[in-house]
This record gives structure tokens, sequence and C-alpha cells, in this order.
């Protein structure tokens, strides 16, 4: 299987599109977001906050999807943390209750000196019901700027792509004047990712190529 990441690829080559949501145990699953997104935002300036929705609104917008107010069920849907250490998640009273195993969680993320982390929960027909990102802002993350970190979170939470999906390569390209823009190729999986005509969620490999012929009918109809 070949790697996304290791070079440029066709945007409908659908061996490469498999192996955007392919896990390192070889498991393929793909989920895209079954209800409206409902975001909030927690440890930032409300400068930040704008980025960050402005970002979602934007990728939201491209995928086709929708946002909310508030979701009926859980309120806010979609939270994203920006916190200093990850002992702070031990310190949040109830975060427990949205992160099982949080102390483990923590304890592995400490070793491995993560500075990001995205945890997932799904509704009965396997589309995304809710999202908790968490963002340490160590010196790495530190240097990045906002709108970059708030596009490259909210990319990577549109669609539950594989754990491997972005090691090599970032999910953005950055232009000459700095600025941070979606790759083309991860557009396309986007939009393909959310055709209502296919479902919400899938555990069969060959449904990159469905994905794959989607992205080909929508440069054929010069999308």
């Amino acid at each position: 299987m070949s790697d996304p990441a290791s070079a440029p690829i066709a945007t409908a080559d659908p061996v490469a599109i498999e192996a955007y949501f392919t896990r390192a145990d070889g498991q393929f699953l793909f989920a895209r977001w079954g209800r409206p997104i409902a975001p909030v935002v927690f440890g930032v300036e409300d400068t930040t906050v704008s980025i960050l929705k402005g970002a979602i609104e934007a990728v939201v917008a491209l995928a086709g999807h929708q946002m909310a107010e508030t979701d009926p069920e859980l309120g806010a849907n979609l939270m994203i943390f920006f916190i200093r250490d990850w002992d702070e998640l031990v310190e949040t009273p109830n975060l427990d209750r949205l992160i099982p195993d949080l102390a483990s969680t923590v304890d592995r993320l400490k070793r491995a000196d993560a500075n990001q982390y995205r945890s997932f929960r799904f509704d009965t027909d396997g589309g995304i019901k809710a999202a908790f990102v968490f963002i340490r802002m160590d010196m790495a993350m530190s240097a990045v700027p906002a709108e970059t970190i708030a596009l490259s979170q909210v990319v990577q939470t549109i669609l539950l792509w594989s754990d491997t999906a972005f090691l090599g390569a970032s999910p953005l390209v950055v232009l000459e004047n700095g600025a941070a823009v979606l790759r083309p190729e991860i557009a396309d999986v986007i939009r393909a990712g959310y055709d209502p005509i296919l479902p919400v969620a899938a555990s069969d490999a060959a449904f990159a190529l469905r994905l794959s012929a989607r992205i080909a009918a929508g440069a054929g109809q010069g999308h």
C-alpha cells in the first residue's frame, strides 16, 4: 500500500485514498460527521476563538456539511482545548467522563512528548457524533501561526483519518507569502467523503474506490 505523504498523488488514486483511512493496525475505517457541528473552544483569547471558528466554517462549507449553535443531545459536540501541560487534563473536572482511561492516555501522551491529541465518539450508524481536540502549546506549536493550527486541526477532525495519514506530511501546504492552505488532494477527499450518496461510515477498503469515483466525477464536472 502506498504512503499518501510520500509523493504528490493523482487526487483520484484509490490506492492513496485507501491509505488515508487505513490505520497502523491494518484496519480500514472511514467516518464523517453524521450531525451538524456545534463547536466550543477553551483556553485561548477571543481573537483565537474567532480564528478557529472561521476555520471550522470554511472546512464545513468545503465539505457541504452544516454547523449549529448547539447539539440537542450534547450541547457542544466539537470541543477544542488549548493547554500548556498534559497534566491539566487530569486536573479538569469531569473530563474523565469524556475521555476513557484519561490518566493512562495522559501518561502515554507525556511519554510520546505529543503536542496534539484527538478523540472521537460515534453514533449508532458509525457517523462522527463528537470530537475532542487537545493542543499542547509547546515550543514547536507556539511557533506556528494560529491560522495554521486552526486549519490543520479542523481538517484532521472533519473526517476520521488514519492515525498515520499525516505522519509524513501535513494536510496543508505553506505558500510563498507564509499563508497555509489545504492541499488540493485533501480537499478533494473531504468533498467526496461528504457526498450524500455515500454512507457516513465504512470499514471495507473497497470504499476507497467509491471515494475515488466521486473525486473523478467532480473533476470531470470542473469542480
